[in-house]
């Protein structure tokens, strides 16, 4: 490349050498062509068309294909460096230039006098190059040697400059992740324990209804027992010799199952009180259907059933027609209405 070329020829090196370097090294580049120098700076330059230049892959006019110069399209003047040649656009507003082949005059002091070569005259763009010496030379490398080094201590520092900034980042996404799972998991908390909470509650009120029909079932077997106490008490002092009363028709005695009334304790299947009425003993169970709707509107008098719970039963859509006294619910009964 052009540029590498400007600038090893800048620090000193033979043009043939530099040339040589840039074959040799196929352009790759300023380190590899400067690595090549300082490997063969004891060995002479081959010519470009010998067997050194057919190693490196050229032909025997590859020497000429090398760009030697900058020329101006518009004046037809070659520079050396692109320095030179950016000095000549400004000064003339020249705007076309292009790589070119043609060898630069390099002009060099006289050892006797300091005076220039005549050829100067012939070439007014040319620039005068002092030989730098070997001392010269090696400073030269080092300073472009740490420069190197320089910059690649830079590029490290921002490639790790870099890591960390990303590293950074991926922390920060880590630590959201991380957060909006932690939220995710107490809500899920929180909603366990309310389904718990409500699966208690549920299950202490089906406790309470159980233990509510359980303490009504047994007032209810307390109070027929008591009925069925008093009843034979009152047969056994009616019997007594000692008393001489006459005795009753059967047709006069009001048996339990014939009274006109009957109380009814109407427990409901959807909760709250239950529901206390006494009925004339010819209604049917629509009729007490008909009371129970009246009182909660959860219950439809086409749909409501009716169940005892001693004896166990469960009441059919023909005995809902029956009389409560046919259905054997006289004096008293208690029914589950659903």
């Amino acid at each position: 490349m052009a540029g590498d070329k400007s600038q090893l020829l800048e620090m000193g090196f033979e043009e043939a050498r530099v040339n040589w370097a840039l074959r040799a090294t196929k352009n790759a580049g300023l380190q590899p062509a400067m690595d090549h120098i300082l490997a063969n700076m004891d060995n002479d330059v081959p010519e470009a068309g010998g067997p050194e230049g057919e190693e490196d892959g050229l032909s025997g006019s590859g020497e000429d294909l090398v760009a030697r110069s900058i020329k101006c399209s518009d004046c037809g003047k070659i520079f050396r460096s692109q320095n030179s040649a950016s000095l000549h656009a400004e000064k003339s507003g020249h705007e076309n230039f292009e790589e070119s082949t043609e060898e630069v005059c390099v002009l060099h002091s006289s050892a006797h006098d300091g005076s220039l070569s005549a050829d100067y005259a012939a070439f007014p763009d040319a620039v005068q190059i002092k030989p730098l010496t070997d001392e010269e030379k090696k400073a030269k490398i080092e300073e472009l040697r740490a420069k190197l080094a320089e910059k690649r201590a830079t590029q490290s520092k921002e490639d790790a400059k870099e890591a960390k900034a990303n590293e950074k980042i991926r922390r920060k996404a880590g630590q959201d992740f991380g957060k909006i799972k932690e939220d995710l998991e107490v809500k899920e908390i929180a909603k366990d324990v309310e389904r718990r909470k409500a699966e208690k509650l549920a299950d202490q009120k089906a406790r309470a209804a159980i233990k509510a029909q359980i303490e009504a079932d047994k007032k209810e077997r307390a109070e027929k027992a008591a009925r069925e106490k008093a009843a034979r008490a009152g047969q056994s002092s009616t019997d007594s010799p000692a008393v001489q009363q006459p005795l009753a028709k059967p047709s006069a005695a009001v048996k339990s199952s014939d009274n006109p009334d009957t109380r009814l304790q109407i427990r409901l299947s959807v909760g709250g009180q239950p529901l206390t009425k006494t009925f004339p003993s010819d209604n049917t169970l629509i009729d007490v259907a008909e009371f129970v709707a009246s009182e909660n509107l959860a219950y439809d008098v086409s749909t409501v059933t009716f169940a005892s719970t001693f004896p166990r039963k469960t009441y059919s859509r023909d005995e809902m027609s029956k009389t409560l006294k046919e259905n054997g619910l006289t004096p008293s009964a208690v029914l589950m209405a659903s």
